[in-house]
């Protein structure tokens, strides 16, 4: 099985390559949406990102794939029910699981045996998807084609980090630590605005149309078929670079600053465009500190809320059929305005 496209390589689709990398860095993102035409490197952007991650620490055999730290009680491999030692530590690529449009919620969540508890009294648990992806992401090609429910489920997981399976009385709770990449085309249809909120960032891709950046997909394109593992080879080190970025940006998230004058405009930006709820707020304030983190800054600026809000408001704007300039002109109004209220404009 040939590696997949460098991440590196892809050309142009700035606004995707930064999206997927903060939801890297900042799993309490809740996620990233991407619409757009087809052929433009959705998929292949996403299973490139999950090449270029640190391998995780689980045990071997570990269907949860369990921290070594924090063992879990559903995992008969890092708990064993005999007293037995755990499995040996092991390190594993990031997961990055894909969840198929037929998939049905047993599949997703995990099944308990409900005979075997019954008759022999023992907890029998069957992992689904939901624990294949902890550490990792969930993938969901053409999320706008799945059923509501589901995708409100696996938004619900993503969000609280945990799984919880009950069946006639019993229970199983495990970690289910991931992020949640849904891509589509909007040609087949939209989320509910309910569902689209709960996606952390959204970003709408649009077909390359400028000359150059067409042919250069081409010609990288057609040298990764002729020789998957010398054109890897070739872009290994901007791959191991953007890795490396990764890894300090989460080592540093959580000392980065966000001062009070930016999370005052952060507000006042959310009041202007009548963001409903407190998610988009908390969502731009994590978007904006794993920016910062990325570019290994201390601290949130004005620049942040400028570049990353278009990504992660535009999906939760109220629909204004006064207003055919679509919405993210909208938010760049409403970012202009409030810099200019506070003296930057």
């Amino acid at each position: 099985m040939s590696s997949p496209f460098p991440f590196s390589a892809i050309v142009a689709q700035e606004d995707l390559k930064r999206a997927l990398l903060m939801a890297a860095v900042e799993p309490l993102l809740g996620g990233v949406l991407i619409f757009g035409d087809r052929g433009t490197g959705k998929s292949t952007a996403v299973r490139a990102l999950a090449e270029l991650l640190p391998k995780i620490e689980t045990r071997s055999g570990c269907r949860f794939n369990c921290t070594p730290a924090e063992p879990q009680a559903a995992c008969p491999v890092c708990t064993p029910r005999d007293g037995g030692k755990p499995a040996r530590i092991v390190k594993i690529r990031t997961p990055m699981i894909d969840l198929p449009l037929g998939a049905t919620e047993d599949r997703i969540c995990g099944a308990l045996d409900l005979e075997k508890a019954l008759v022999a009294g023992q907890k029998d648990f069957e992992p689904g998807l939901l624990a294949a992806a902890n550490q990792g992401f969930l993938y969901i090609d053409e999320v706008n084609l799945l059923e509501d429910h589901l995708v409100d489920l696996l938004l619900d997981a993503a969000a609280s980090g945990v799984n919880v399976v009950e069946r006639e009385g019993l229970s199983v709770r495990h970690a289910a630590r991931f992020a949640l990449v849904g891509s589509g085309n909007p040609e087949e249809g939209d989320l509910r605005p309910q569902l689209l909120d709960r996606f952390g960032l959204s970003v709408d891709i649009k077909t390359i149309d400028e000359l150059d950046q067409r042919i250069e997909v081409i010609r990288r394109r057609d040298a990764y078929e002729a020789d998957p593992v010398a054109f890897c080879q070739r872009w290994s080190r901007k791959d191991a670079s953007i890795r490396n970025r990764v890894v300090k940006a989460r080592k540093i998230l959580r000392q980065v600053d966000i001062p009070d004058h930016v999370l005052t405009r952060m507000s006042q930006l959310c009041m202007s465009l009548g963001i409903d709820g407190m998610r988009g707020e908390l969502t731009l304030m994590r978007a904006c500190r794993a920016a910062a983190a990325l570019d290994g800054r201390p601290q949130v600026d004005w620049n942040d809320v400028s570049d990353i809000s278009p990504m992660v408001l535009c999906h939760r704007l109220r629909r204004d059929p006064l207003d055919d300039a679509g919405s993210a002109p909208r938010i760049e109004r409403a970012v202009a305005a409030v810099a200019a209220g506070a003296g930057h404009g």
